[in-house]
């Protein structure tokens, strides 16, 4: 199994027993080895959100979009990354993201 693999693996196991912390922090080693690892940008868009920080949160988000644009799946848990930042920051720019979004997805 490859090494970026395990981080990812690992990373769950902390994210399920909310150590988030520690999950964003091996999902960060699983992008130096690979900063194109979708997967890993989606999981840090939720781990994020957990540790309450809604820039990382949509930045991971968008990253997964940007790598995979074809994949209405990335667009879908983005539009639920924009809604968590609203949910943080009661900021009526990411409903409005949210909506962009889900249309964006709907239409693929």
């Amino acid at each position: 199994m490859s090494e970026k693999i395990e981080l990812e693996n690992e990373a769950e196991k902390l994210r399920v027993d909310g150590k988030y912390q520690d999950a964003a922090d091996r999902l960060n080693k699983a992008l130096e080895i690979d900063p194109d690892f979708v997967r890993a940008h989606l999981a840090l868009a939720v781990v994020y959100f957990r540790l309450k920080d809604a820039d990382k949160s949509c930045y991971h988000g968008k990253k997964a979009v940007e790598l995979e644009p074809d994949d209405v799946f990335n667009y879908t848990a983005l539009s639920v990354t924009y809604q968590r930042a609203w949910q943080l920051t009661q900021d009526n720019k990411y409903i409005q993201l949210a909506e962009e979004t889900k249309a964006k997805s709907d239409s693929m």
